[in-house]
């Protein structure tokens, strides 16, 4: 009970909705973990207790290089921890690590510390001028702008989900996972010009936004939420 009296109070510190967010066009927060990662399970529960303000959208990206020791992370997959790397490069870092919390690809934390984390949130929130990105009758629509970007959908299952691990660090334990990222798909290259891209056709039980992100890990420009 002290550790979520805590919790809720360092999470209370970022309430006011973040800048040039909002419920169709929210910041971004990535949490890379592992279920083989024993650091990981304070960064999820953290991040997790971000997941219902409408503001923001918590997605969960579980790497592959923790399967090594005894457990194979069900959810991990290769391109999600090259997204990790690209992080790595844009945020000028020498390597990687989980658990690890990234703001709109601007700012990362390791998200241990929900103070921190709420911190982050704030000094991490978009503040420039973005191009309009909207869906409508199965066509994404990305306005004019300035420079480039890589266009990324990405799928995401917005229940918690319980995993059993029975091997590695975390064995023994049951380990609670939201909005778990299942496909991230490139729809294509932007160049400032306005473009537009077919929406995919949805999978069942996944909830789908996209990400308009300057290459090589760089700052997220804008993201939509689909419906």
């Amino acid at each position: 009970m002290r550790r979520l009296a805590v919790l809720f109070a360092a999470l209370s510190l970022i309430a006011a909705p973040a800048l040039a967010a909002d419920a169709a066009h929210p910041s971004v927060i990535e949490l890379f973990q592992s279920q083989g990662c024993s650091s990981c399970p304070p960064a999820n529960e953290n991040v997790m207790a971000l997941a219902d303000r409408p503001d923001l959208l918590v997605l969960s990206f579980a790497v592959t290089y923790w399967d090594r020791l005894g457990w194979k992370d069900r959810f991990a997959k290769p391109e999600f921890t090259q997204r990790q790397y690209a992080y790595r490069d844009g945020l000028k870092h020498d390597n990687v690590w989980t658990p690890q919390t990234v703001i709109n690809g601007r700012v990362d934390v390791t998200g241990i510390r929900a103070a921190e984390l709420g911190r982050a949130v704030t000094g991490g929130a978009r503040t420039d001028a973005t191009p309009s990105l909207t869906e409508k009758a199965g066509r994404i629509d990305l306005g004019a702008g300035t420079g480039k970007a890589d266009v990324w959908l990405v799928r995401y299952d917005p229940r918690i989900v319980q995993v059993p691990v029975r091997a590695g660090e975390n064995a023994g334990r049951t380990l609670p996972h939201r909005n778990v990222v299942h496909d991230l798909v490139k729809l294509g290259a932007w160049t400032g010009s306005a473009a537009h891209w077919a929406r995919p056709a949805a999978t069942p039980g996944l909830a789908d936004a996209v990400l308009v992100q300057r290459p090589g890990g760089g700052p997220i420009l804008t993201v939509l939420r689909l419906r």
